[in-house]
This record gives structure tokens, sequence and C-alpha cells, in this order.
């Protein structure tokens, strides 16, 4: 199972989560690269370091919106929205290879049911022949397959999902969970069993390749290394899958 986390999110003097000791803990990183949040020296830096431990590289590109954090949705032409994905690919591409790409925050959850933003990333992915990172049965993992990219089922260990398998919207009851232990168990059963409890108590059957941690999540270094003591210890190495 690969085990991966948002990370570089800081931009100038502010500093959002810790890169460095989450680093050590996951084996994907996914990478901000400038347009909700990271900057030129962040991005050098989180690129250098996950190189370092042979942590995998993944672009996380978004809509233009550091003010928002990539939380809001823009409605932006598709054509444009594939130039601003393919920038922020290039950008990030300076710092070292990249193995995937993952989108953030708004534009994740709306490729995820809208098929001309889907487009866009799928394009985007397309252009550097990279893999993408999303939520399976999602419309933009049917158009990444269908493009003949690698689509790598995403499950999220600290967010609530619905009964329909997208995630309980930012602000809503239950869409952050930060019990550590429950987190961890929650996070053996979807990678061993491919199953995750929604908010209506259904069970959810889903084929994950990747568990997230958010790296801006409360606890979230503690949360990491559980999830990862977890894992290891039900038996599931952990592995990039890029």
């Amino acid at each position: 199972m690969d085990l991966n986390s948002d990370l570089g999110e800081g931009f100038g003097i502010w500093t959002l989560g810790d890169d460095d000791a989450l680093l050590p803990i996951v084996t994907s990183a996914n990478v901000a690269c400038g347009f909700h949040a990271g900057d030129p020296i962040t991005m050098r830096r989180v690129c250098a370091r996950a190189s370092a431990l042979g942590v995998r590289i993944g672009a996380q590109v978004s809509y233009r919106d550091l003010a928002g954090f990539g939380r809001r949705r823009i409605d932006v032409d598709p054509a444009t929205l594939t130039d601003e994905l393919r920038y922020q690919i290039g950008a990030l591409s300076a710092f070292g290879p990249i193995a995937y790409v993952k989108p953030h925050g708004a534009l994740y959850n709306t490729a995820a049911v809208d098929a001309d933003h889907a487009s866009a990333v799928v394009a985007a992915a397309a252009a550097w022949e990279l893999p993408v990172l999303c939520q399976p049965g999602s419309v933009l993992a049917g158009l990444a397959a269908e493009a003949g990219l690698r689509v790598v089922g995403e499950g999220f260990v600290d967010r609530g999902y619905l009964s329909d398998g997208r995630l309980v919207p930012r602000g809503a009851e239950g869409a952050v969970l930060t019990d550590v232990d429950a987190v961890a168990s929650r996070a053996v059963r979807m990678a061993r069993d491919g199953e995750v409890v929604a908010v209506d108590g259904s069970v959810l059957s889903v084929p994950f390749e990747s568990l997230c941690v958010h790296g801006d999540t409360p606890g979230a270094v503690a949360m990491a290394s559980a999830v990862r003591a977890a894992l290891l210890a039900a038996g599931l190495p952990l592995t990039p899958f890029a």
C-alpha cells in the first residue's frame, strides 16, 4: 500500500504542516506547485528531501487560487485550465522527476463529477504521460483510463465519506477526522479490505491503491505515524505505487 500526503503547502514566510517530519513516514509526496500554495524555494526543498528518502514526487495541481487555498471552484475554460495545469507540472519538474499527478481541493472534487474539468486534468497528465491519483469510480478516473493513463485509486483516512463515495464537504459535521486510533484502524480496513464506513453508517467497497493523510490535518505527524505503524503491523508493506 502507498501512503501519501499533501506537502509543500507553505508560501513565502508562511508555513503549513511539517514537511520534514512527514517525509520519512510517507511513500509519496503530493507537492504543491504554486497555484494554491507552494513557491520555488519550498518546491525545491521538499523535492530534494523526498528524493533523498526515496519518496515519489507527485504534482499537486490546482485552480489558480492562492487566497482560497485552492478550495474554491473556479469556472475556468477547460483549455485555459489545461494550460495552467501543464504549467504547474512543468514548474515542479524543474526540481525533480515527477511520478504522477493529483488534483488538489476544489479541483479534485470538481473533476470527480465534471467532465470538462476532468478532461483538463487528463490532458495535462497525458502531456507528461503521468499516472493520475484520484477518487476511484470518478469521472476523472474514467476519462484518464480511456486516455490510456494509469489510474490510482485514492482513499482519505482522515476525511469523512458520503454514502455515494464523495467526501463530506469541509465545514460540515464529520468532514475531518482527528481521532488517531480510529483513523489508524480505518486505514487498515481501507487497505486490507477495500472498505470504508460512510458518515451514515453504510459500508462502501472501494479499490484503494494509495491512502492519504492530509499534511494540514491537526496532529498530522502523529496520525501518519500511527497509520504507517498500523499498516505494517497488519502485514501490509508500504511501497510507492509509482
